[in-house]
């Protein structure tokens, strides 16, 4: 069955739910010739994923891959933390940790109200990269040492005007969740995913049909993980598991290196805790909770299409958004 959105034709239904605990799937039939699926390890082996008998499709899958800089023309700091909003209209901060307590709280609160919390592990000499996510206007910056227990004292706060470039760039760029550069694993396995597309949505069913095929759930991890873990992309391709965050984290990088916009949102659909992943394409606009989580099962939607590009011709496979509450987004 082919589906016409705008000049875009794909083979597949794509647009679909799936949720993080368990690993039983149902099949998706990808676009163009499937790729072989050879990773790459550490010591550098096999360097790129290989490609076998495919047709390279008409899409450009050259890698985007955007790096974070912090160029120290715009900065801020006293003797506990140091800021650095040089690139602020990117999207995105750096923030370095000065002081000598083990644990460290960045907290970022945006123009929505909404108040992100982050652990500082002050792994870099540049510090971290943090997004400004919620768009134009003011962010509070403050940075909080742990004094006893679950307490914290504030060390460090600055106000932030923000006008972004172009409101996508948060959702290219990496930072803390989804952390990606130009030669990490998953950039190199989302050009070859991208290398048969014709389109942004056939680069999303390819995406997505190599998560369910190749990667299972790390049952293991997930009854061990600690509070703070941040994903290793490359370490979930080397190891083809993970958990959830893992999984939504690697899907989105790879979409992101193909200069795909992509959020990673957390939040509740109905009264059941969520994650899902939405992306912007071109001539449709936001496509709303398009990959989602619910902890539970694995499932896929099954919606038809209008042939035309509307946003608001999508409702019949996400609904009025009524049922889906955004709390985080990353």
């Amino acid at each position: 069955m082919k589906i016409m959105i705008g000049k875009c034709f794909i083979k597949n239904r794509i647009f679909f739910s799936i949720c993080l605990l368990t690993c039983s799937v149902l099949f998706l039939t990808s676009c163009g010739s499937r790729q072989g699926v050879t990773l790459l390890d550490r010591a550098g082996h096999k360097k790129d994923a290989q490609i076998d008998e495919t047709v390279k499709g008409s899409r450009d899958n050259t890698p985007l891959c955007l790096v974070p800089t912090a160029p120290g023309v715009d900065t801020y700091e006293n003797e506990y933390a140091h800021i650095d909003f040089s690139n602020k209209s990117e999207g995105y901060i750096f923030v370095t940790y000065k002081g000598s307590s083990p644990k460290v709280k960045l907290q970022i609160t945006g123009p929505d109200s909404v108040t992100y919390t982050y652990d500082i592990t002050n792994n870099t000499k540049t510090g971290e990269v943090f997004p400004l996510q919620a768009g134009n206007g003011e962010y509070m910056i403050n940075v909080y040492e742990n004094i006893s227990e679950t307490k914290y004292s504030m060390v460090f706060t600055f106000p932030l005007d923000v006008t972004l470039s172009n409101g996508y760039k948060p959702f290219l760029y990496p930072n803390q969740f989804i952390n990606f550069a130009p030669d990490s694993l998953a950039v190199r396995k989302g050009a070859a995913l991208a290398y048969p597309c014709d389109s942004d949505i056939e680069v999303v069913a390819e995406v997505y049909n190599f998560m369910i095929q190749n990667i299972t759930y790390d049952y293991e991890e997930a009854e061990t993980v600690q509070s703070g873990y941040l994903p290793d992309l490359d370490e979930i391709l080397i190891t083809q598991k993970g958990i959830c965050l893992d999984y939504a984290s690697l899907m989105a990088a790879m979409l992101r290196s193909q200069n795909i916009p992509t959020k990673m949102e957390v939040g509740y659909a109905g009264t059941a805790y969520h994650a899902w992943l939405s992306t912007y394409i071109k001539d449709v606009g936001w496509v709303n909770g398009m990959i989602e989580f619910d902890g539970k099962d694995w499932s896929l939607l099954d919606p038809t299409f209008a042939s035309n590009t509307e946003e608001r011709k999508l409702e019949n496979f996400i609904g009025d958004g009524s049922n889906y509450s955004t709390k985080y987004v990353y």
